[in-house]
């Protein structure tokens, strides 16, 4: 029983959202009811031709001839014309302005909320709810809204007119009426479902469509194309089905209306004709009737595309919804960050799942000026918390505090403009050198600045080299340059924010010998009057670290300096041996 209720409370709930979104979506409420004025018009015109038509038809069976009569039917046709283009116009107008606003408040959404939401949903999923749902809307609106409504009016404009000229005719119209309604309503239920199905679907294609694209060169090196190919395929394939599903439901409504319909015009062509023939029935008046019909017939085909789309407009407005109403990264109101004060942690625990705990009562003090270290087997916990300081998450327990302010309690984007994060996954843009070295940074950028960063990051040399300078265009995740130069790209634009906190996460673990010698001597210029805390595997890139922290399994075990820890702590020493005899052996 439950589940029945369920059903038939689920489109009333939907339908209200929709409106919900319309409006979110600051729907001109002034240009669609100038539309609908116009689509009025349209109608109006329209209902108004059959009638000159009768007139024009029984004067020439009596062999007379009215020209104003010929002159109102130029004029009605004119006026239908010019309603028609003015009201789909401005239809036009009002659904680009709706999908532009939701496009704009969706990005605006999504880039604000929390980093968690990414580690469990896949951009290319992201990207279709923004992209393909949104352009549901707009269809709907500007195809199908305003010639609903225009056809509703004609529909009834029709039938009354039917009903002056003839009632008995009228009659057939009203049988018609509620077998159109009994066959769309199920069948539009189902469509619904499945127009849910198929933007899922929709959505994991482009999601895996971008996951492949953007590792392209790992799919080829491991020869995965055919194995790519074919998940690619069962997943077009499902598509496909979803697709003749949807074709297979249009197959039954369209023609099964039109059936209906045309069924009807024919008796009464029939039934017209007939009495003609007698005489109580005049022939203009008989051509007026098959008009009206056909005003009747056209929009109820129409109205079956409109519930299709109406129902697929119902799931994207789900799907919307549910971005919309993720919470977005908390920020709170301090302005004032008084970077003298050091940065400490507090019995902190944190668990991405919320099931294990990757930090388990962490505590720590970092002071001002000084250089840290974190050391450790791989998956202590290392980068969580870099991405905790960075307030990408925030722990389930304990707390983080710069002096005694908690930093949560920080503005977000004040606080983040206090970090440099430099990592081993280099983040480079698709765009130029100078974009890339000025990202984040709002208005112009002085061009000595950028060329000073460039320098204290060993990059200005091979910037000089690249064919167009600082205007290079450095490829799809910066492939046109090496490891070490991408690096170093990283680092400038560090320095050109002038950060405080700096966090240094692997910085030179993927590159050789020369590439960590440039990108050194450019960390070493970063971190001059800076607080820095390092992760590092080589352990010769921290020995003059002020304090190193030995994380393991997400404990602190160890703290010193390096000839503190390399007396007292067991893992700290067998590392330190195991990079020394590594080391000698390579030499």
């Amino acid at each position: 029983m439950e589940e029945k209720v369920n059903d038939i409370e689920q489109p009333t709930i939907n339908i209200k959202r929709f409106i919900k979104l319309l409006n979110f979506g600051k729907l001109n409420k002034i240009v669609f009811v100038i539309a609908f004025i116009f689509g009025f018009i349209e109608t109006l015109a329209g209902l108004v031709v059959p009638l000159f038509t009768r007139n024009i038809i029984d004067l020439l069976s009596t062999g007379g001839i009215e020209w104003s009569y010929i002159l109102f039917l130029v004029g009605a046709f004119i006026a239908q014309g010019i309603a028609g283009g003015i009201s789909f116009y401005l239809m036009t107008y009002a659904g680009e302005s709706i999908v532009s606003f939701l496009r704009n408040r969706l990005w605006s959404h999504v880039l604000q909320i929390p980093v968690s939401y990414f580690d469990e949903h896949e951009s290319g999923e992201t990207m279709s709810r923004i992209t393909q749902d949104t352009n549901i809307i707009k269809t709907l609106v500007t195809n199908h809204l305003v010639s609903f409504i225009s056809g509703m009016t004609g529909i009834i404009g029709s039938i009354l007119l039917l009903v002056m000229i003839d009632w008995k005719f009228t009659l057939f119209i009203f049988i018609s009426i509620p077998v159109a309604i009994v066959i769309i309503f199920p069948l539009g239920k189902l469509m619904y479902k499945i127009s849910k199905r198929t933007q899922d679907e929709l959505a994991s294609f482009s999601s895996h469509l971008g996951r492949v694209l953007n590792e392209i060169r790992l799919v080829k090196s491991h020869n995965a194309q055919e194995y790519e190919k074919e998940i690619g395929r069962k997943e077009i394939n499902r598509l496909m089905n979803y697709g003749l599903k949807e074709a297979k439901i249009n197959a039954v409504i369209s023609p099964v209306m039109t059936a209906i319909m045309m069924a009807i015009v024919v008796a009464i062509i029939g039934y017209g004709g007939a009495r003609v023939a007698s005489g109580s029935l005049s022939p203009g008046s008989l051509v007026a009737i098959i008009i009206y019909i056909f005003n009747i017939v056209l929009p109820f085909s129409q109205m079956a595309t409109f519930f299709t789309t109406f129902q697929k407009a119902l799931g994207a407005t789900e799907r919307i919804f549910h971005i919309l109403e993720l919470e977005k990264e908390h920020s709170g109101h301090v302005t004032e960050i008084d970077l003298m004060n050091p940065l400490s942690f507090h019995h902190v625990s944190f668990s991405y799942d919320g099931r294990q705990n990757i930090l388990k009562d962490v505590s720590f003090t970092i002071e001002q000026g000084k250089t840290y270290a974190l050391v450790g087997p791989s998956g202590g916990g290392k980068t969580t918390i870099f991405s905790l300081i960075e307030r990408f998450y925030v722990p389930q327990e304990g707390e983080i505090k710069l002096g005694e302010t908690n930093i949560q309690d920080f503005h977000l984007a004040s606080w983040r403009a206090q970090i440099g994060y430099v990592s081993q996954e280099i983040s480079v843009l698709s765009a130029t050198v100078r974009e890339n070295i000025c990202y984040g940074l709002e208005g112009p950028v002085d061009e000595e600045r950028i060329k000073e960063a460039a320098r204290l990051a060993n990059a200005f040399e091979f910037i000089e080299k690249l064919p167009d300078g600082f205007e290079t265009h450095v490829g799809e995740r910066g492939i046109k340059l090496s490891g070490g130069q991408r690096q170093r790209l990283a680092i400038a634009r560090a320095v050109l924010r002038n950060q405080k906190i700096l966090l240094l996460d692997e910085a030179t673990s993927n590159l050789d010998s020369e590439s960590e010698q440039y990108v050194q001597q450019a960390i070493r210029n970063l971190m001059k009057d800076r607080t820095t805390i390092i992760i590092a595997h080589r352990l010769s890139t921290v020995v003059d670290a002020d304090e190193i922290f030995v994380i393991e399994k997400g404990r602190i075990t160890g703290r010193g300096t390096h000839d503190q820890l390399l007396a007292t702590h067991p893992l700290y020493q067998k590392l330190v041996k195991h990079q020394f005899h590594s080391h000698e052996v390579h030499s």
